[in-house]
């Protein structure tokens, strides 16, 4: 038998994402969208002045699982850099495809039911890609 895809923790983390407003002040922005089921996310991004981020806006148009997935992402983002962001997608995108393990970012436990449903694959990494294009407009410092 198939795992259940929307648990009620899925569905608690999905409609908890209003905690995240849209801001369109934020300084930096990114969209993304799933080829696999055309779910899109824009995600504003606010950073401090060693390159962390300190503040962030979510607009999902995107299924309960991408919004959990954002949800979880929104509660995590704040004090990491876009090096540490980078990398937690790379680790997600091989913990969906079957080759590594479970990424060390808080909460993705809750939507491990989702890897078995690869059509929600492209949806779980919205929020991260989605960062990654903002944080690529961030001012770079040279040390």
């Amino acid at each position: 038998m198939a795992p259940l895809l929307y648990t009620r923790e899925i569905l608690v983390l999905a409609t908890g994402l209003a905690a995240w407003p849209w801001d369109r002040t934020l300084p930096l922005q990114g969209h993304a969208r799933s080829k696999s089921c055309g779910s899109t996310l824009a995600v504003g991004l606010e950073l401090d002045g060693a390159g962390k981020i300190v503040r962030v806006g979510v607009r999902p148009q995107a299924c309960a699982i991408g919004q959990a997935a954002a949800a979880i992402f929104a509660q995590a983002a704040p004090g990491r850099s876009a090096a540490e962001i980078a990398a937690a997608d790379r680790a997600i995108w091989e913990w969906l495809a079957g080759e590594g393990e479970m990424p060390d970012w808080s909460g993705l436990e809750t939507i491990a039911p989702a890897r078995a449903f690869p059509a929600r694959h492209g949806a779980i990494r919205l929020a991260w890609q989605a960062a990654r294009e903002a944080l690529l407009s961030a001012p770079q410092t040279i040390p």
